[in-house]
């Protein structure tokens, strides 16, 4: 696959693009221990609500773009007839899933490596095919779609989720949390992805060739707004500002300095704080038949 009709640019974590075969070495977020620990906050039921309904008991089910393996392992419980595959690009993040699994006796489930633009399947493999946040960190998420499309059996379930930041609303107004959120969209532009996926996922399931009538779209949202809620979220984008992969890249590529986000850190940590702060993330959803 390449990178839309363009020549693949040569910087696979460079600000001027990332090379689809490379792109796991650009993920915005990276590995930190910050972001696996939002990851590992995430369940079949608060990011996969509007797929549940529709699993069979016998579904083998791709869950791709995994991550630490807990929305793939919540699956398999709801599939117990049938299995799980998840597959991420990162060898770390597999090693996690598979522990997780262990942990909790979970056997119907299985984690290999793979990227979104080349899995490792026969086509029509798969009874359902979800991936959550992983399309707004790809340069060319039609590509993906197509694929997770070509490994779905005719008539399977494709599912998507993705957040939308330009939609992420919060509670009091802060203007450092807006210079985050404009950062945000400036690296992800610099780097070639779609921090604004959420609204985008209807138009890109359409351009992938899912037929008009199979396709359900619909919003989903996390909100953040209780003490313990907010010093979560609150801490984890504290620590991504300084210490992720996120300011790796905006330093790489001239949109910030050690200041600038040792100050947005300590802006979270204030927004955390407020006994009124409210925070919400709004996702884009599609349910589509192959």
């Amino acid at each position: 696959m390449t990178n839309s009709s363009a020549e693949p640019l040569d910087a696979p974590t460079g600000a001027r693009g990332s090379t689809p075969s490379k792109e796991s070495e650009s993920y915005t977020h990276g590995h930190h221990e910050s972001v696996l620990r939002s990851h590992r906050w995430r369940t079949a039921e608060n990011s996969a609500g509007f797929l549940l309904p529709h699993l069979t008991e016998q579904a083998a089910v791709l869950d791709v773009g995994c991550g630490p393996g807990t929305v793939t392992v919540d699956l398999a419980r709801h599939v117990p007839g049938g299995s799980v595959v998840g597959v991420d690009a990162s060898e770390k993040v597999l090693t996690a899933a598979r522990e997780h699994a262990a942990d909790t006796e979970v056997s119907n489930v299985e984690f290999r490596r793979a990227d979104a633009y080349h899995l490792p399947f026969e086509d029509d493999t798969f009874d359902v095919v979800y991936a959550h946040q992983v399309l707004q960190h790809l340069s060319n998420p039609v590509a993906a779609l197509r694929e997770m499309r070509r490994v779905a059996k005719p008539g399977a379930y494709v599912a998507v989720r993705e957040s939308d930041y330009a939609a992420m609303t919060w509670y009091p107004d802060s203007h450092g949390l807006t210079e985050w959120n404009e950062l945000y969209h400036e690296v992800t532009r610099a780097y070639g992805f779609e921090a604004d996926a959420g609204r985008r996922l209807l138009s890109w399931v359409q351009e992938a060739g899912f037929p008009a009538e199979t396709i359900t779209p619909s919003a989903g949202v996390w909100s953040y707004s209780t003490p313990a809620d907010r010093r979560w979220w609150g801490g984890l984008w504290a620590e991504r500002c300084i210490e992720s992969n996120f300011a790796v890249q905006a330093k790489e590529s001239g949109l910030a300095d050690d200041v600038a986000l040792e100050q947005l850190a300590q802006d979270w940590l204030h927004w955390a704080e407020e006994p009124a702060g409210w925070f919400a993330v709004l996702h884009g959803e599609v349910l589509a038949r192959a």
